[in-house]
């Protein structure tokens, strides 16, 4: 959202882009994106599941590996407890000895390998996991890439970055500690249920009391717990999205001595976090303990009951020990997820919470018309357009303006008076409200977007560069280009000189947001990438507003040179850079309230008059 209007779209809760107080927080989250964005409703465990698994399936192979050593590593648990009552009522009870060496080397050899197909089977797991995780990954900062402006205008850039590294790595962590339980658990339990019914059956049944028990209490301590991980990760998605905030508006916060204020907010948000943190790790706590003693329980009943059906002379004391050892295996699977259960829980809280970005409709989702490789002419018209951000607060009312290719057309007026929003809708970072914009008599809203953007420039007010060498930055313009054509981009926007004086010229690296670089700088950086870039149609908001007066001159003239045979935009508040521009748009109040060259308006003696002579008053 445009700096000038961003006010009047603000929510009234909170904004973290804010300062106690009402200040507004610079920084690269920039004003207006503090307003915590409409909650989607929460999607059920078992569809964010459902959907993790989708990913999960992607690695076939490795999956199938997984399934094999969990099989193995299963068998072997199984076999197990049936060996050791084979050897007590045939060798240990009758005090025979005789192959009873031999059964010992054979369970610890079936222990060994279960142990190596454990160790092997998560160390399979990790690498499917993390594969998928990096295509999740992927697809979650491929969204950011298409999702439209107006969804960043109302996000922190912490609560955003918390979604592609806190939320994806609890999904991590959830998928290495509980994929693997859960494939050995599900072999165990069906496993063990049948071989428990191959030895007793109504010592079966027994051990199959407590399951509605263990069921219940899962199902009642994980719906309250799963709401608990949400809150945590919403409160850290906050915490982050302060710290950088704040962290890059520190010098504002330094210079009103707001140090004490921001403090004070990072430790409600950091006391908001650390309750749902708290609450979520003690009620999940509970599940293990539960389990624990449901377990217990069971195993002291079919203990109780098989000793007295070996008094009885119903069965044998080898087939109790084997029975006891399978009922715990067949209650330790639920034991173990049930331990595991806040890593579950924070996993699904964090899947979903990325599933809700992955969700939303980018601004590609409709495909328009193509221009096939043809260049545009660069013929500009408004008719009648009108745009609000929100229905009751109209931005700009029944726009209407024509620019033939190759004019420079001028936009000014006060502050808020709709002209970022102009050259906004212009290049459909927001859709207009009414009205239509054609370009060479083409609406807009049918073209496909990229094929728009690739025929407009923008050189803004904040000029942003990347981390990297100054040689990338202007190439990103257009990055099939040659070193010669940045050169000459460079040289066209009076860049060269200051380039060529930095010790590794234009193999300078620069730090993320260009810190090491004077703000002018880094406009005429921003301006040789505009060049670069050749466009049809070319945006200037306040680009030389950072520049000092001598080096202004030199720009002036590089632009001029630029905007030839370009249709131009040029947003100013210094009326004296403008006089020269074909057409000239007051803009106040959201309507285009004078229109005509700089002597047309002078000589109507309207607002454009008057703002002109007040400002040539306090130059004078």
């Amino acid at each position: 959202m445009p700096k000038e209007e961003q006010g009047e779209h603000r929510e009234s809760s909170r904004d973290p882009n804010k300062l106690p107080g009402g200040l507004a927080m610079p920084g690269p989250g920039g004003p207006g994106r503090g307003v915590p964005g409409p909650k989607e409703r929460a999607r059920n465990t078992g569809a964010t599941i459902r959907r993790l698994w989708a990913y999960l399936n992607q690695q076939r192979a490795g999956l199938i590996l997984v399934y094999v050593l969990t099989a193995v590593a299963a068998l072997v648990t199984m076999i197990s407890p049936y060996l050791l009552g084979v050897a007590i009522d045939r060798l240990i009870a009758p005090g025979r000895s005789e192959g009873l060496l031999g059964l010992c080397i054979l369970l610890l050899g079936l222990y060994s390998g279960g142990a190596v197909s454990s160790w092997l089977q998560a160390y399979v797991m990790t690498g499917v996991a993390q594969r998928m995780l990096q295509s999740l990954r992927g697809d979650l900062f491929r969204k950011y890439q298409q999702l439209p402006v107006s969804f960043f205008d109302t996000r922190t850039h912490g609560e955003l970055m918390s979604r592609n590294t806190n939320d994806i790595e609890n999904v991590s962590n959830g998928l290495n500690q509980t994929v693997t339980q859960m494939l050995t658990s599900l072999i165990v339990v069906v496993g063990s249920l049948i071989l428990m019914l191959s030895l007793n059956v109504w010592l079966t049944l027994l051990s199959l009391i407590t399951i509605p028990l263990v069921m219940l209490a899962t199902r009642t301590i994980g719906g309250v717990t799963r709401q608990n991980f949400k809150a945590q990760q919403e409160h850290l998605g906050a915490l982050n999205g302060l710290i950088e905030e704040s962290v890059g508006g520190q010098r504002t916060v330094q210079i009103f001595r707001r140090e004490q204020a921001m403090q004070k907010e990072f430790g409600a948000i950091n006391g908001k976090l650390n309750k749902a943190a708290i609450k979520a790790q003690i009620v999940s706590g509970l599940v293990g303990p539960v389990m624990n003693m449901l377990n217990n329980v069971n195993f002291a009943l079919i203990a109780a009951v098989g000793g007295w059906m070996v008094w009885k002379d119903w069965t044998t004391v080898g087939i109790i020990v084997s029975f006891l050892n399978y009922s715990r295996q067949f209650g330790r699977p639920i034991s173990d997820l049930a331990n595991q259960y806040n890593l579950i829980q924070s996993g699904v809280a964090g899947a979903e919470r990325v599933f809700e970005i992955l969700d939303l409709d980018t601004e590609y989702e409709i495909k328009g018309l193509s221009l096939d490789g043809r260049s545009m002419r660069g013929e500009v018209a408004f008719e009648r357009v009108s745009f609000a951000y929100k229905p009751e607060q109209p931005i700009l009312q029944d726009v209407t303006f024509r620019a033939k290719p190759g004019q420079k057309i001028a936009l000014v007026g006060p502050t808020g008076a709709g002209k970022t929003t102009i050259v906004n809708l212009l290049t459909r970072f927001y859709e207009i409200s009414s009205g239509r914009i054609t370009i060479d008599g083409q609406d807009i809203r049918e073209l496909d977007k990229n094929d728009l953007r690739r025929n407009v420039g923008m050189v803004l007010q904040d000029a942003y560069v990347f981390a990297g060498s100054i040689r990338d930055n202007i190439r990103y313009g257009r990055l099939e280009a040659s070193n010669a054509e940045i050169e000459r981009a460079a040289e066209l926007a009076n860049a060269d000189a200051f380039i060529r004086a930095l010790p590794k010229g234009y193999d300078t690296p620069l730090t993320m947001g260009g810190s090491n670089l004077s703000h002018g700088q880094r406009q005429l950086l921003t301006i040789a990438r505009a060049v670069l870039a050749d466009p049809a149609i070319l945006i200037l908001d306040e680009a030389t507003s950072s520049i000092d007066t001598r080096t202004e001159m030199h720009i002036q003239e590089a632009m001029r040179s630029l905007m030839q045979g370009r249709t131009s935009f040029v947003i100013a508040h210094r009326l004296s850079t403008i006089r020269d521009a074909d057409r000239i748009l007051f803009m106040n109040g959201g309507r285009a309230e004078e229109q005509g060259t700089h002597e047309e308006l002078i000589a109507a003696k309207g607002l454009y008059y008057e703002l002109y002579t007040s400002q040539f008053k306090r130059s004078g």
